[in-house]
C-alpha cells in the first residue's frame, strides 16, 4: 500500500513515525517535488540541508538529496545542525533549505521544516500542499528514480563557526558581570550549538558567562527527558539544578534548539511572553539609541501572548503589531511592517538581523546580556513583564469546533467585552470597577479534531474561573 503523505505532512512541515511513514523509500519523493516547486521555481541551483541528532536523520538526508539532485538541483550538506543553523546557512548562501528534524517530538519520530531562499518560510499558501501533493504522485506511480534531467551534484559545507561568529554580532556580551548558567540541552542540538555560540569551540573570544552543561550528550532517543521545554516535567531537572548550584539563570533548549526557555535565578520558570516583550524593550532602546524615533519602530507578537507584551510595547512608544499564531505569518508582517523583533507564547523568537527567522540562540544570548547590566538577580529584572496570570494552552478534543466556538461566543461576549476573528476567536474584557481584566482565544486545530484554550486575567481567581468556566462548555458540549 503506497504510504499517504497527507497523514503526517502538515500546514508547515513533515512530522512523520520512523519508518512506519517517513523512510528512505518516502523520503526522495518530498525532495524532488520540493526541488520542482520550490527550488526550480526561483531559480535556485542548489538546496541546503541540515540535521539534528536523531538516529534516523542521515540516511533520510540522504534520500531526499537522491530526490533533489534528480531534478537537476544540487544538494549542499551541512550535517549536525540546530534549526536556526539551518536557517543561517539558507540567509548566507541565499539558497532554499531543509532540515530534519521533529523538534521536540519523541525519539520515534522524525521530520522535515523546508524554508525557501534567504529563510523565508513555506507558508500555507506558498507551497507545503504543492509539494505534498506531489510528492506523492511520484510515490503512487511507483518511481524510485528519476530520470530526464542532468542529475545534480552533493557537496559537504562546514558552516558552525560562520553560524556562531554570526550570532555573537548582535548581543554584546563582553561587558556583562560575570554569569553562572546551567543549560539544559535535553540531548538535543543545543549541545552543539551552545559550546559554540556562548563557548569557545568555534575559536570566539571567552565571554564572562560560566557555562553548566547538562546532557550535552547529542542522542536522538532522549534517555533522559524529551526535549520539550514546553511541557514543565521537562524543565524539572534544570530548575532543580539552578537551585543546587546557585546559578543566576537556567536555560532549557527543545531538541532542535530553535526555541528556548529561561528558568530564574530560584528555579521558577519565565514566560515566553516575559521574555518577548524584554527583548521588545532592548531592540526598542537599541533603534531609539541609533537615532530612531521610538514610534517608527514596530515589533510583531503573536494573538496569543500576554496583553503584557502590547503594553509595554506601546508604553515604551512603539508599535505593536499583532498577528495569528504561526512562523510563516510573524515572518511575513515583521517583513511586512519592517519590525525590529518579533515573539510568539511558544518560545520562538524572530530576528530580521537574522532574516526574520527564529532562532532560540540569539534570544538565549539576550536573557545573560539583561541580567550582566545589572546587579539585580533575574527574577526581579523579569518582574517587570509578568504582569498577569495564564493559563497556558489546553486542548480539548470536539467533534464540532465551530458550534463550540459560536456557544462560547454568545455566552462570554457582552457590551463590556471586544471580539476579534484575526485567530480564532478572541473575546477580551478590559478590566473595570465590576470586572478584573481578562481574555479567552479559542483556535482550532489544523490538523488535529482539537480546540485550543488559551486564558489570561489579571490575577489568579479570576483566570481560574474564566478558564474552568469556558472548559465546561467546551467539554460538555
Amino acid at each position: 500500500m503506497t504510504t499517504q503523505l497527507s497523514d503526517f505532512v502538515k500546514a508547515y512541515d513533515v512530522r512523520g513515525v520512523v519508518p512506519d511513514q517517513l523512510n528512505i523509500d518516502v523520503a526522495h519523493a518530498p525532495g524532488a517535488a520540493f526541488a520542482e516547486v520550490v527550488a526550480l521555481a526561483e531559480g535556485a541551483s542548489a538546496v541546503v540541508i541540515g540535521h539534528d541528532m536523531r538516529p534516523s536523520s542521515p540516511e533520510l538526508v540522504d534520500a531526499l538529496a537522491r530526490g533533489i539532485t534528480a531534478r537537476g538541483v544540487d544538494a549542499v550538506l551541512i550535517g549536525l545542525a540546530s534549526t536556526d543553523g539551518l536557517y543561517y546557512a539558507s540567509g548566507a548562501l541565499g539558497l532554499p533549505g531543509a532540515m530534519f528534524t521533529a523538534s521536540h517530538n519523541p525519539a520515534q519520530y522524525n521530520g522535515i521544516k523546508f524554508c525557501r531562499s534567504g529563510a523565508r518560510p513555506v507558508g500555507q499558501d506558498t507551497g507545503p500542499a504543492r509539494v505534498r501533493d506531489l510528492a506523492q504522485q511520484h510515490l503512487d506511480r511507483g518511481v524510485s528514480a528519476f530520470d530526464g534531467v542532468r542529475p545534480g551534484s552533493v557537496t559537504q559545507r562546514d558552516v558552525p563557526a560562520d553560524y556562531a561568529g554570526f550570532l555573537r554580532g548582535p548581543v554584546d556580551l563582553s561587558r556583562s558581570r560575570p554569569l553562572r548558567v546551567s543549560v539544559d540541552a535535553g540531548n538535543g542540538m543545543g549541545g552543539l550549538t551552545v559550546p559554540a555560540v556562548p563557548g569557545t569551540d568555534s575559536g570566539l573570544p571567552e565571554l564572562p558567562l560560566t557555562i553548566d552543561p547538562m546532557y550535552f550528550e547529542l542522542d536522538g532517543t532522549f534517555p533522559n527527558h524529551e526535549a520539550n521545554p514546553l511541557d514543565p516535567k521537562n524543565l524539572v531537572d534544570l530548575r532543580e539544578r539552578v537551585r543546587s548550584h546557585g546559578a543566576d539563570i537556567g536555560i532549557a533548549f527543545d531538541g532542535d534548539a530553535d526555541r528556548c526557555f529561561v528558568v530564574d535565578e530560584l528555579g521558577d520558570p519565565v514566560s515566553p511572553s516575559a521574555i518577548t516583550a524584554m527583548i521588545a524593550r532592548r531592540e526598542i532602546a537599541r533603534e531609539v539609541a541609533a537615532g530612531r524615533s521610538a514610534s517608527d519602530v514596530a515589533i510583531v507578537h503573536n494573538a496569543i501572548t500576554s496583553a503584557a507584551v502590547p503594553e509595554i510595547i506601546a508604553q515604551d512608544g512603539a508599535r505593536p503589531v499583532r498577528t495569528r499564531v504561526g512562523h510563516s505569518y510573524v515572518k511575513a508582517v515583521m517583513s511586512e511592517h519592517d519590525a525590529v523583533f518579533g515573539g510568539e507564547h511558544s518560545a520562538h523568537y524572530y530576528f530580521p538581523d537574522f532574516w526574520f527567522a527564529d532562532t532560540g540562540m540569539l534570544a538565549a544570548m539576550h536573557v545573560p546580556a539583561a541580567l550582566g547590566e545589572t546587579d539585580a538577580p533575574l527574577s526581579e529584572v523579569m518582574a517587570p513583564f509578568e504582569r498577569y496570570v495564564a493559563s497556558g494552552e489546553i486542548n480539548s478534543t470536539v467533534t464540532d469546533a465551530a458550534a463550540i466556538t459560536q456557544r462560547v461566543r454568545d455566552r462570554w461576549a457582552t457590551g463590556a467585552t471586544t471580539v476579534d476573528e484575526l485567530d480564532g476567536l478572541t473575546i477580551t474584557q478590559p478590566g473595570d470597577d465590576d470586572e478584573p481584566m481578562w481574555w479567552i482565544n479559542l483556535r482550532p486545530s489544523n490538523t488535529e479534531p482539537l480546540l485550543r484554550l488559551n486564558v489570561e486575567a489579571a490575577d489568579e481567581a479570576t483566570m481560574a474561573r474564566v478558564r474552568d468556566d469556558v472548559l465546561t462548555m467546551i467539554r460538555e458540549a
